[in-house]
């Protein structure tokens, strides 16, 4: 439980810092983009000490490109 108060205070901590100045220099753009990613990463935090079993972005990767592989060993054999 300590492990997950600890991300969220981080979580809390970077947002106090860095949002203000965004907001102020009217970045409304970089502050969307900003605050996805630091929810996406404080999200993967959790999964991480929760011991969730995540993909690796490989695979997906692996998956895109599988049948264009398997389309050029055709192709080339």
């Amino acid at each position: 439980m300590w492990k997950i108060s600890g991300i969220l205070a981080v979580t809390a901590v970077i947002a106090m810092l860095e949002v203000p100045s965004l907001w102020k220099q009217k970045l409304v753009k970089e502050l969307w983009v900003f605050a996805i990613l630091l929810f996406v990463g404080a999200g993967l935090s959790f999964a991480l000490i929760m011991h969730v079993t995540l993909p690796s972005p490989l695979d997906f990767l692996t998956w895109i490109y599988k049948p264009i592989s398997d389309v050029l060993k055709k192709f080339l054999s």
